[in-house]
């Protein structure tokens, strides 16, 4: 009986449906009141910002800005980014709200804008790949170079990569240039989704919807992993794995169904080993 309680008084809140802006400044509104000496850091990083996008925007230039960019200039780049493509904070609040639901660490909505850098290296992902998309390939570079110094993620502006997605702790995290990542996916530290050597062309994995993949776990290659798979911790992929499937292992291979529905949500990593050999 007491451990329910326990856990009945540390449940998260529900996750508003409507528009998370709101929300999120009334969270960071008594932020400043429980800790007021963050509250010049709340106030320029979210209650300063009359919308979502704008927040994103001075996040985005605020930590990519350096003496080789002005955060001026960063910032009318984002600002035109989210002006221009409505899509790219619709994008963000997906990924905002898994990363609340999925993350047992994140207990309010304004943590992953302001402390986590797998959300933050994701948005400026965004925006690189916009860029990318829009022909303005040199400055598409610059934000993944800064990213990789920031944050330690290492995204190619190229790599196509949907909605609702997780990078937990972000550490290390590498995506190649072709690799493409569906929705509702969950990744943690040290990913890599990688090619097999100086092959041009095609060369990266090609991630399903739903997929959870491990801590250290390498996708290498041209080759797939079908939705709602799992790939455990530390695992080399090397081949094409089906859908709804737990893979383990140097080299990977499979050891049983996924064990669930939707393998991104419960974040379950505990993976039996009986099936390998």
């Amino acid at each position: 009986m007491d451990g329910d309680m326990d856990a009945q008084a540390f449940r998260k809140p529900a996750v508003p449906p409507g528009g998370l802006w709101p929300h999120i400044q009334a969270e960071a509104a008594a932020a400043v009141q429980a800790e007021p000496l963050l509250g010049a850091l709340i106030h320029a990083g979210l209650l300063h910002h009359q919308s979502f996008r704008a927040a994103l925007a001075y996040r985005f230039s605020l930590k990519l800005a350096s003496g080789e960019m002005s955060e001026q200039i960063l910032r009318e780049i984002a600002d035109d980014a989210h002006r221009r493509s409505p899509a790219l904070a619709r994008a963000a609040e997906a990924d905002l709200r898994a990363v609340y639901e999925r993350d047992p660490a994140c207990h309010r909505l304004m943590q992953p804008m302001l402390f986590f850098k797998g959300f933050q290296a994701l948005q400026a992902y965004r925006i690189g790949h916009w860029l990318w998309d829009n022909d303005r390939r040199d400055m598409a570079y610059f934000v993944q170079m800064r990213c990789s110094e920031v944050f330690g993620v290492d995204i190619h502006p190229a790599a196509r990569i949907g909605t609702g997605v997780m990078i937990d702790h972000a550490h290390s995290i590498v995506i190649g240039e072709t690799a493409v990542v569906g929705d509702n996916v969950s990744m943690l530290h040290s990913v890599t989704l990688g090619g097999t050597g100086k092959e041009d062309g095609d060369r990266h994995p090609k991630i399903g919807e739903g997929v959870m993949i491990g801590a250290g776990a390498k996708v290498l290659g041209n080759i797939s992993v079908g939705h709602h798979s799992r790939v455990a911790a530390g695992s080399v992929v090397l081949t094409d794995i089906p859908p709804c499937k737990t893979v383990a292992g140097v080299p990977a291979r499979i050891v049983g169904d996924a064990g669930c529905d939707t393998p991104s949500d419960t974040m379950e990593q505990i993976i039996g080993l009986e099936g390998i050999v």
